[in-house]
């Protein structure tokens, strides 16, 4: 049997089910000043774009409600609207410095659907590429991502500010 180690990833197995706050509560309601440190690419009116901090591809964003609602339905239109919006301008800025061949979006709204948070929803963005999807990930269970979140954090944020 091979082990891939990774012992970063202990604290936040471990502690997954104590905390206490939402992580994008905490996230997001913390100084502005630490955005870069915490992945927040952009703080819209109603919603923040942020790095999936265990992405599925390069440029793997979330766009997050400041709300913490779970279901759709809970959300006002505005909310809504912006994400959508949020999504769009997020589309465009990875298409010009990625240039991948496809996009996946979506929501796992609930834990039964694969929410991993599942009391606050949030829209998952992913850029794809043939073989994004390869070997490693489908047999050996592992992602191989070739861009450092700091440096893919580097690209977009110029594409966010005012």
């Amino acid at each position: 049997m091979d082990y891939l180690w990774s012992p970063w990833r202990f604290r936040y197995v471990s502690e997954a089910d104590k905390a206490t706050q939402c992580v994008f509560c905490k996230m997001v309601g913390g100084d502005p000043a630490r955005d870069r440190e915490n992945l927040i690419l952009h703080r819209g009116r109603s919603n923040f774009i942020v790095l999936n901090l265990f992405p599925y591809t390069t440029a793997h964003a979330l766009v997050v409600p400041y709300a913490h609602v779970a279901y759709m339905h809970q959300l006002e239109k505005d909310t809504l609207a912006e994400m959508m919006a949020l999504a769009q301008k997020l589309n465009a800025a990875i298409e010009v410095i990625y240039h991948p061949e496809g996009y996946n979006l979506g929501m796992n709204l609930g834990k039964a659907a694969g929410a991993g948070v599942a009391d606050h929803l949030h829209l998952h963005f992913l850029p794809r590429w043939a073989g994004s999807a390869n070997f490693v990930t489908v047999i050996g269970e592992t992602r191989v991502l070739p861009e450092e979140l700091i440096t893919t954090f580097d690209k977009l944020t110029s594409f966010f500010r005012d």
